[in-house]
């Protein structure tokens, strides 16, 4: 229990930074200078102001210089990675949770630009390649395994980003070619699975609540990362689950012997 909690405050230690690199990479500022300050007045924040989730209850969400609201955001992305540094941690040990962890870091990162400006940038998506090696080392993957979920992974969104004529961004399609390196294909189908039940279910939401039209674009970037989290933490399950329940290859077995 006591490492599940280590990796949640140092979640949350992280989720500070991952606000600062969410704000900034859009705009191509650097994350490093200048130090972390207010947008609406930029009176640099004082060291207490800067610890996670406290100094936004403390302050009340407000800048204690000039008042502007701080967007609850902010604390959301905090509390939203240490949660998924605990998860983690509970999942995998140490030291895997490591590489684990930065992965995840980069993806909370693309999930909050791409909704929030519907872009994935290029740094962000090469920056998941790195840490590879160490899953590899690690034998939580084989080499083959890794690039044919990269080919997989990017060909199909290639080909769904071409036939859809923009409905589907570059950027999704790098994003699912890393995340097949990642994960191989094994793992990436029902990632992909999850990814497209998750955006489909919410597009009928939007189109219902008439939030969106049918023609409005939906970021799909954080459909894809959140199906990352799920596959990482029960992605074995989801398979045995499917090929128990029914799935499509017991059916595609039972129409091979003609029992259908």
């Amino acid at each position: 229990m006591l490492p599940v909690l280590m990796a949640f405050v140092c979640g949350l230690l992280c989720g500070s930074f991952l606000n600062v690199c969410i704000y900034r990479l859009p705009r191509k500022e650097s994350v490093a200078y200048p130090p972390s300050h207010c947008p609406a007045c930029g009176r640099r924040l004082q060291a207490a102001e800067l610890v996670p989730v406290v100094s936004y209850l403390w302050q009340r969400g407000h800048c204690r210089g000039c008042g502007a609201v701080i967007s609850p955001r902010y604390l959301l992305v905090e509390i939203l990675t240490g949660l998924v540094f605990a998860a983690l941690a509970w999942r995998f040990g140490w030291p895997a949770l490591l590489w684990h962890a930065a992965f995840f870091a980069v993806l909370i990162v693309i999930l909050f630009i791409d909704l929030d400006h519907m872009v994935i940038p290029n740094c962000l998506v090469l920056l998941l390649a790195v840490f590879l090696p160490a899953r590899l080392l690690a034998g939580e993957i084989f080499f083959l395994q890794a690039v044919a979920g990269m080919l997989l992974g990017g060909g199909f969104f290639f080909l769904l980003a071409s036939l859809s004529r923009g409905g589907m961004g570059e950027g999704d399609v790098k994003l699912a070619a890393m995340l097949g390196l990642w994960y191989g294909w094994k793992l990436l189908l029902p990632l992909i699975f999850l990814a497209f039940l998750g955006g489909g279910a919410f597009g009928v939401i939007l189109l219902a609540l008439k939030v969106k039209r049918r023609k409005d674009a939906i970021p799909f970037g954080p459909f894809l990362v959140l199906a990352a989290f799920l596959v990482s933490m029960w992605g074995k399950q989801i398979i045995a689950w499917y090929l128990r329940t029914g799935g499509f290859v017991e059916f595609l077995s039972a129409f091979l012997s003609g029992q259908t």
